[in-house]
């Protein structure tokens, strides 16, 4: 069936039916090392250590998720579809690892904060919207950022759609509050930090015994031996250098929204009196360089970072074959991605990963929901013909 878009691992794409796709290019390996040092070098000398150590932050992140092909996104996938799960043992070590750093660091250091979150009625509607949404756009925020940045036509066209989906779903984020929502449950603070770790230690021992029992027969599983797990290893240090470093947890569609809000001022809307974006240290961001922002730098080294090792493996700037309904389900894809996400508060990183990871109850919350939506997501994206 020629026309229909299938992954390929590293982000690239195959017609159904037909041969497969090469995976990608390689360009010049120089350059592109040269280009990062010097925007490094640039950052640094124009906002300061901290932002340049960020931006280097963002290329391990970036190089990371790139580099062992580790998908939130297409873990769960593998569960849902084939009862494989690789995919989310790899989530759960990263997590877990995480957690047992920042929780302890979180309690012993004032200037560090966690990703806590209200329980909203919000975040059920926006974390299961999102869950279904990134299945038909194959990645999370941090999945579309990391394919993007390795020249993903299909993940291209869903960016655009999560950063004004990101500004839109934070300039509305008030009205869908006033719905209803309980405050934020630290379980550090309600627990203190040991139980808070034992208890979410052994939430994720119980998860992973449930899935290796109910595993499937035979797992053709995409991650073949321990690259997924050291992997996961290498992204919870660079998550514990984040939270110290900026002083909070990884985030990632703060920025994007935050670069949709940028945009849409240039264009000459006036935000100041949005509930959201006029708040004063929204209108700082906004009138101050993106490489000022936190998350924003991290953003942008996710996405070179992935270059660079999509790159070193040959699978740079994949060919995508897509039909003009698979185009459209992207870019309405990745509005619902993130418009959602806001209401949310946060994707697989900002919620899932660094919520969890710091010991937010809407972290959980946001889990379960988000994979509930993954579920529908799953059997939309088999009607779309995106079969990978």
């Amino acid at each position: 069936m020629a026309g229909v878009m299938t992954s390929v691992p590293g982000g690239g794409a195959s017609p159904v039916g037909g041969a497969r796709a090469t995976h990608g290019a390689r360009l010049a390996n120089w350059p592109l090392l040269a280009g990062a040092i010097a925007a490094w070098a640039a950052i640094t000398w124009l906002v300061g250590l901290r932002q340049g150590f960020l931006f280097v932050i963002g290329i391990g992140l970036g190089a990371v998720l790139a580099g062992v092909s580790f998908g939130f996104t297409t873990g769960w996938r593998a569960w849902i579809r084939d009862r494989d799960p690789t995919g989310f043992f790899a989530q759960f070590v990263a997590i877990g690892l995480a957690m047992v750093v920042s929780i302890p660091l979180i309690a012993s250091h004032e200037e560090l904060s966690g990703a806590i979150a209200p329980l909203s009625v919000s975040l059920l509607i926006g974390a299961f919207v999102f869950g279904a949404a990134m299945q038909i756009a194959d990645g999370c925020g941090s999945g579309t950022l990391y394919k993007a940045g390795l020249g993903n036509g299909f993940s291209l066209a869903v960016l655009p759609g999560f950063v004004f989906g990101s500004f839109l779903g934070a300039a509305h984020l008030d009205t869908w509050l006033s719905l209803g929502s309980l405050p934020p449950v630290s379980l550090p603070e309600q627990l203190g930090a040991a139980p808070a770790l034992l208890l979410q230690l052994a939430a994720f021992g119980l998860l992973a015994l449930y899935l290796w029992k109910k595993r499937g027969p035979r797992i053709d599983t995409r991650w073949k031996g321990r690259a997924v797990y050291i992997g996961a290893i290498v992204m919870a240090a660079f998550a514990v250098l984040n939270l110290l470093v900026a002083g909070q947890p990884w985030g990632v569609v703060y920025g994007l929204g935050l670069w949709g809000a940028k945009v849409v001022s240039w264009l000459g809307v006036d935000l100041t009196a949005n509930a959201f974006w006029g708040r004063e240290a929204q209108q700082a961001h906004i009138q101050s360089s993106l490489l000022t922002d936190v998350t924003s730098i991290t953003n942008l080294g996710l996405l070179v970072g992935a270059l660079f090792a999509a790159n070193v493996r040959g699978t740079a700037c994949p060919q995508t074959r897509a039909n003009p309904r698979q185009w459209i389900a992207a870019v309405v894809a990745g509005l619902l991605l993130g418009y959602s996400s806001r209401l949310a508060f946060g994707c697989n990183v900002g919620a899932y990963f660094s919520g969890i990871s710091t010991g937010s109850v809407h972290g959980w919350v946001w889990f379960a929901m988000a994979f509930l939506g993954s579920m529908l997501g799953v059997r939309v994206r088999g009607r779309l013909g995106l079969k990978a």
